[in-house]
């Protein structure tokens, strides 16, 4: 009889089996999820070295009271309540709230959040697209399309934009549990439905096309119109099905939200005096920028390259002829997709493409911009889906072997992951993204230029500054270009031409009634009026901006350094403190204790020290800034 030494000897050697992994769908799901979130946090790992830029990341983060105040009790009323912005986010501000609280001002955090969001999105279409469909490929090049697309990274990389990358997670989730609600229906799985579309439209209103989404998503790939129409390669039975009446019933609870939230938009936009006025931007203007604009966001898809943070309004140089081939081109395509019944999915992708742009196309005309990048998120979800489809439909039909369409999906996520690794640099700061705005958006460029020259300016780059915000005058708009003013003004007074620089902060007022930008103005006057000597007009500068913003952190600081100079030790306290409980800088608080010191408090002027040591690297030149403020 053998041993059982022999025994072991004749047993096959057993080794593991690399294929393992992928023995059920569930686990070939999971390791496919695994690689999609390594894939786009190796893509956009890059941003970790990126900083805030000047287009809107001041006013949303950095410089937002609320925000740098973290996550607070006061600070979620406020999110709820507030119109800031002209927008009403409640979930997206209170997001930026816990960021800061988290992370502070360094910006590697807010990135690395957005772009874990972004991860998520990708491994959530996938899985939804898989679910629905039952086919595992397609629905995975979909989402890699979505993940490495470089017309998602403004979306992504800009920290501003959170909005977009959370509401699209809701969206998602909102779109999984109507899956799971068609297959088995109930009151408890439609108000899941209910519950995530809300969170979606409170992270950003774009998604309020959402339940004409699923009525698209009910015609393929769920099959619910007609009993012959099952999921295709579904992997569970198809819902029953339904006549179109009943299923636009039932989506009446969502066309609801969406109107309120399409409201609600409205009245924000208008408190934030964000629409534009319709004697510039005509009917005429909007409709034909909005035809042309649908060729370029497919230009954009499919050849990914010069991006732009801004694509300027083009107005006046609209032709008819260009809007004339655009409309023809839209209705021939859609002529085509309508008569091709038997591919649903070309329908489904088209009128995605199509559907969802609609908000964002300016027919209310919020903002200068034509069109923009991050107004696509949602949308190039269809045009994916068409590729990803329409390349395994096509291998199909003529009966070829898909092996060859792997290296060629290899290839073109390969191209797309290089373009969008270029493109994150590009938002490294703010300099580096206007100058190449401007390289590849040399018409109309005035916004651009101003972008630029304030880039410079918060450099210290006084002398670049100068031809960019000369640049940035705009001929046909004399009235908005305010803000070329104040920067003017800015450059003159820090050149010793303190009168000039009156006279440009005048004329900024004179110009606009935007609160933010008045406030500005006043505050830079009372700064000028105070270096020249006269306090009383300084003061008079500072309350009106006061009057204007009450948390205007450059008018507190004036008036601190006003009652200090004047040994009213207590009120100098009391602004400083007021202006760092709003817009914490390192030479405030500087000032802050030089102001506690004076008056006896060594504890407080230590604590004031502490903290202005949290926010600089160079604590020395922030004591010489202050010693200049109170010089004057």
């Amino acid at each position: 009889m053998p041993s059982a030494a022999t025994l072991r000897q004749r047993e096959p050697e057993r080794h593991p089996d690399p294929w393992r992994l992928f023995s059920s769908p569930e686990k070939r799901s999971v390791v496919l999820s695994m690689l999609l979130v390594g894939v786009s946090l190796a893509v956009y790992n890059p941003v970790i070295r990126n900083g805030f830029i000047n287009f809107d990341d001041p006013q949303y983060i950095t410089h937002n009271p609320h925000v740098t105040a973290g996550l607070t009790w006061e600070t979620i009323r406020w999110c709820f309540s507030s119109f800031y912005q002209a927008n009403w986010h409640p979930l997206t501000w209170i997001s930026h709230a816990l960021d800061y609280h988290l992370f502070g001002a360094n910006p590697a955090g807010h990135h690395y959040v957005n772009v874990l969001l972004h991860a998520c999105n990708a491994v959530l279409l996938f899985l939804l697209l898989q679910s629905a469909t039952g086919f595992t490929c397609r629905s995975l090049i979909v989402a890699a399309l979505f993940a490495l697309h470089p017309g998602n990274v403004e979306s992504v990389v800009w920290a501003a934009e959170r909005k977009n990358v959370l509401s699209m997670l809701f969206f998602l989730l909102a779109f999984e549990a109507y899956g799971v609600y068609t297959r088995k229906p109930s009151v408890g799985r439609y108000l899941g439905v209910v519950f995530l579309f809300v969170l979606a439209l409170m992270s950003k209103p774009q998604v309020i096309t959402f339940p004409f989404l699923l009525l698209l998503w009910d015609y393929w790939p769920l099959g619910r119109y007609r009993p012959e129409s099952p999921l295709a390669g579904a992997m569970r039975p198809a819902p029953p099905a339904r006549s179109f009446r009943w299923l636009c019933w039932e989506k009446c609870p969502l066309f609801f939200l969406s109107g309120i939230s399409a409201v609600i938009t409205m009245k924000a936009q208008r408190a934030g005096q964000a629409i534009h006025s319709s004697a510039i931007y005509t009917l005429r203007l909007r409709l034909g920028n909005a035809i042309l604009s649908y060729p370029r966001y497919l230009r954009n898809a499919c050849w990914p390259t010069r991006l732009s943070p801004m694509y300027p309004h083009p107005l006046e140089s609209i032709r008819a002829w260009q809007v004339g081939l655009s409309a023809l081109f839209l209705i021939a395509i859609t002529l085509l997709v309508l008569s091709c019944r038997r591919q649903r999915y070309l329908l489904v992708g088209w009128f995605w493409f199509l559907g969802t742009l609609v908000p964002m196309l300016g027919l209310v005309q919020v903002g200068e911009q034509a069109m923009a990048d991050r107004y696509a998120y949602q949308s190039f979800i269809g045009l994916f889906l068409i590729a990803s489809w329409g390349m395994a439909e096509w291998t199909a039909a003529w009966k070829l072997s898909p092996a060859p369409l792997a290296p060629v999906a290899v290839l073109v996520l390969s191209a797309l992951s290089f373009l969008t690794y270029r493109q994150i640099h590009y938002w490294h700061d703010s300099v580096t993204l206007w100058s190449h705005a401007l390289s590849v958006t040399p018409e109309r460029a005035f916004l651009i230029h101003l972008e630029l020259g304030d880039a410079f300016d918060q450099e210290s780059r006084f002398d670049e500054a100068i031809p960019e915000l000369r640049a940035a005058m705009d001929p046909d708009h004399p009235a908005e270009d305010q803000l070329v003013h104040l920067g003017f003004g800015i450059y003159d007074q820090r050149h010793g031409h303190v009168q000039e620089a009156i006279n440009e902060y005048q004329s900024a007022l004179r110009m606009t009634t935007d609160p933010e930008t008045r406030a500005d103005a006043y505050s830079d006057m009372g700064s000028a009026y105070r270096q020249i000597g006269d306090y009383e007009r300084a003061s008079e500068s500072f309350l009106a901006a006061l009057q204007v913003d009450p948390n205007q952190a450059m008018a507190l600081i004036g008036m601190g350094v006003l009652a200090q100079k004047k040994w009213d030790l207590p009120e100098a306290i009391r602004y400083y403190s007021l202006a760092m409980s709003r817009e914490p800088t390192d030479v405030g608080y500087i000032l802050l204790a030089n102001a506690e010191a004076e008056a006896g408090h060594t504890a407080e002027a230590q604590e004031a020290t502490a903290n202005a040591a949290k926010l600089t690297t160079d604590l020395d030149q922030a004591r010489q800034a202050a010693a200049a403020l109170l010089a004057y």
